[in-house]
């Protein structure tokens, strides 16, 4: 498998700090960010290595482990297993024990295994390694996660369809078996966990499966009650004002939120918030006509 540096990928050297892996990462992805890179496979494949890269190297432990194994890092705890097997072997033969243990970077392993497992244990089968899982992540816009859709995106250069359930929430992870790195000698692939991010472009707020909407009603229709047009993301209503409807009072319409994930048929509830105008610009007739019923209203 071709080794990926993440230091290069960052611009970085190994002696860089924390806070500097913390800025590279944030100055590239507003770089390469799929929004912003559309139909560009080549940023979008960099925005992956970048997010990888800020995964391993922001955490001590995986770093070190990294700096230590490059691309095998996380076999790390087999690599030690082998090792000390291979060194008490050693030992107990009075032979020096197999290669070289040193810090491998960015070296291949596979040479080491063949050597291992096939001179130490001939005619045994050789030890296989699940590959390391990957992080990713995709955009949504809020329309779009009303219905069940198919998206399609790279990874490790390759094209990946899958289906989005309607009612997928913001930050929600998507876990794609065998979509991950390689694995080693035969081994499984691991897992791609995508995590999905929702722009809203509607005039909705969303709050898990219901959405909330403030709707305008003029003071004639408020007093005298009437009938609006809301629109939901199935459509135009025409929703009943009732009579004396008071200035952000609610009305609830059931069944007309968002889909609740993965339960077909069953939605959350639209609220909309009444917000009632004052008339302005009046003329001195209407303006009588309030007075009058100020007067009236004293009385």
């Amino acid at each position: 498998m071709e080794f990926i540096d993440y230091y290069k990928v960052l611009g970085l050297t190994k002696e860089a700090s924390s806070e500097d892996i913390k800025k590279a990462y944030r100055k590239l992805a507003r770089k390469y960010h799929p929004d912003l890179n559309p139909d560009d496979k080549e940023a979008q494949q960099k925005f992956q290595q970048i997010n990888e890269a800020q995964e391993v190297l922001s955490d001590p432990e995986s770093r070190k482990k990294y700096d230590q194994y490059g691309k095998d890092w996380k076999h790390a705890e087999q690599f030690e297993q082998a090792r000390q097997s291979q060194t008490r072997q050693g030992q107990a033969s009075g032979e020096e024990a197999y290669g070289n243990w040193g810090d491998f970077g960015g070296g291949d392993h596979s040479d080491f295994f063949e050597a291992f497992f096939g001179a130490q244990q001939s005619g045994r089968r050789q030890a296989r390694f699940r590959g390391g899982d990957i992080s990713g992540e995709m955009n949504l816009k809020l329309s779009d996660t009303y219905h069940t859709h198919k998206q399609t995106f790279t990874v490790n250069g390759k094209n990946v369809r899958i289906t989005i359930p309607a009612g997928i929430e913001d930050g929600q992870k998507i876990k794609l078996a065998g979509y991950g790195q390689p694995g080693a000698n035969g081994g499984p692939a691991g897992d791609l966990y995508l995590t999905i991010h929702i722009e809203n472009d509607t005039l909705f707020k969303r709050s898990g499966n219901d959405l909330h909407l403030t709707v305008d009603i003029d003071l004639y229709t408020a007093v005298l009650g009437g009938e609006v047009s809301v629109g939901t993301l199935d459509g135009q209503v025409k929703l009943k004002i009732k009579p004396e409807t008071q200035n952000g009072s609610k009305a609830r319409l059931k069944g007309k939120g968002m889909p609740v994930y993965k339960s077909e048929g069953h939605f959350g509830d639209l609220y909309v918030s009444y917000n009632v105008l004052l008339p302005t610009g009046l003329t001195e007739a209407q303006k009588a006509l309030f007075k009058q019923l100020s007067e009236l209203q004293k009385s």
